[in-house]
């Protein structure tokens, strides 16, 4: 785009009508491209594929200026890579469980609603306290969660294999295994250790203290709940070989022990 217009990169943390005409252009171009090339079926996952790239892109010129939007550059290339990669190591991985749930981006009401609040209060903070979001080393420490967090949880999702699902699975099916090795001796949940500290470090990131508190809150009592939801069904799966794992291995979530039985 900054070739066909004659422009510098710049043009995107600043466009004017020219700029605003372009990207609509070039965004409508794509779709129309897909819809020819693709049934249905496939022309709704290339259309998510494509929007994820186009944001990491966007977020990519965002980091590469210098203006006050660059650390959400940085969240914008987080936030897209985390959602596409999702979608990618589920299609290596268990290609059975692929969906277009797969790409998570319709996780849940309650992701979305954190997602846009987060957008509000760094637009909000960035208006009334813009010094508050040219804090650098504060962003750096945030980036460093997001990668670690994402790292552990692809780690994760590869470690299972065919074994690691989106759904919590009810019915045991004939390939499923325990799997304690790799990342899996270290904590019982590492997917979820990995989103736990993923989602806050993008809040770190965007230095949205609101956020940082609100998202460590949130994450924390849907981990515990749906850690209490899997291990019941992994006892019923795997009985005594859980409980003995359950005793050796902490779950790797603050204060989060797991579902508690009377034995």
């Amino acid at each position: 785009l900054p070739l066909l217009l004659g422009s510098s990169p710049a043009l995107l943390a600043a466009p004017g009508l020219r700029g605003r005409l372009a990207l609509a252009l070039h965004v409508a171009g794509v779709n129309a491209a897909l819809l020819l090339l693709y049934p249905r079926p496939l022309y709704k996952i290339a259309v998510r594929a494509c929007f994820l790239g186009f944001a990491f892109g966007c977020g990519l010129l965002l980091s590469a200026g210098r203006s006050a939007w660059r650390h959400f550059g940085w969240y914008m290339c987080s936030l897209s890579l985390f959602h596409y990669s999702e979608y990618l190591v589920t299609a290596i991985n268990n290609p059975r469980s692929l969906s277009l749930d797969s790409f998570l981006l319709n996780h849940s009401f309650e992701y979305n609603l954190a997602a846009l609040s987060s957008w509000v209060e760094f637009t909000l903070e960035k208006l009334f306290f813009p010094e508050l979001k040219q804090i650098t080393w504060l962003s750096t420490v945030g980036l460093l969660m997001v990668i670690f967090g994402d790292c552990l949880r692809k780690a994760a999702m590869l470690t299972a294999g065919s074994n690691f699902n989106h759904i919590v699975q009810n019915e045991k099916s004939e390939t499923h295994t325990l799997v304690t090795s790799g990342v899996y001796g270290w904590f019982r949940h590492p997917s979820y250790v990995g989103w736990f500290y993923w989602s806050i470090g993008t809040q770190v990131l965007l230095c949205n203290p609101i956020c940082v508190v609100g998202y460590a809150l949130a994450s924390w009592r849907f981990f515990r709940e749906r850690i209490e939801e899997e291990e019941i069904t992994l006892i019923h799966f795997f009985g005594e070989e859980y409980l003995e794992y359950k005793r050796k291995v902490p779950s790797g979530l603050p204060f989060i022990k797991g579902v508690k039985l009377e034995l």
